[in-house]
């Protein structure tokens, strides 16, 4: 397991991504994983999964036609390490990106799976806070989410295969995978938005 700080993890992020969005993205998905990380008992872990969540869409914004494909180039480039680049592109696995090309690597270790999982969760999540009055998930309840979950023209963009795949790996119902994900974005809200006033 080849070791980088969160500070160079954050400096090659920010050397392919600019937009507030897709970092925003990043910040959440780290604080995520972190929190999975304590909660799946490898809190000796937490910063490695941590920056793997930072990592994940390091060429979504250049190069989203080839999301998956071209992130070892660029991983490599900054020293990252094998086991980074294979969690990063398995979160990817089975899904066919804008080239055509098919991602083909399957997360093995439970962090690659949860990764997988939350992914595409921690956005549809997001949009449904900022529904609310409070423009928070502090104060989302599980219902509420399931509500807007069920409703496939919210956050369309936030692929409900992918999510159900991702618990169904793991082997959680659908309900756990929601309700501890949202906890997750809960007690991270805070850290997460610090964050972004660094951008």
């Amino acid at each position: 397991m080849k070791t980088i700080s969160r500070e160079d993890a954050l400096a090659l992020l920010k050397k392919y991504n600019k937009d507030p969005f897709h970092l925003q993205h990043a910040f959440t998905v780290e604080a995520v994983m972190k929190w999975f990380a304590k909660e799946a008992g490898y809190a000796e872990d937490e910063e490695y999964w941590g920056i793997v969540g930072l990592l994940h869409d390091i060429d979504f914004e250049l190069y989203p036609d080839e999301h998956c494909l071209k992130a070892p180039e660029l991983l490599r480039d900054g020293g990252i390490g094998e086991d980074v680049i294979h969690a990063v592109c398995s979160h990817g696995y089975g899904i066919t990106v804008g080239n055509g090309t098919t991602i083909d690597v399957e997360p093995v270790h439970e962090m690659e799976k949860i990764l997988f999982a939350a992914d595409e969760l921690t956005g549809l999540i997001w949009s449904a806070s900022l529904m609310r009055p409070s423009k928070s998930t502090k104060d989302m309840e599980l219902k509420s989410l399931k509500k807007k979950y069920k409703s496939k023209g919210f956050a369309a963009g936030c692929s409900r295969e992918v999510i159900e795949r991702g618990a169904a790996q793991l082997g959680w119902e659908l309900d756990t995978l929601l309700s501890k994900t949202l906890q997750a974005m809960a007690e991270s809200e805070d850290e997460i938005i610090a964050q972004l006033t660094f951008i």
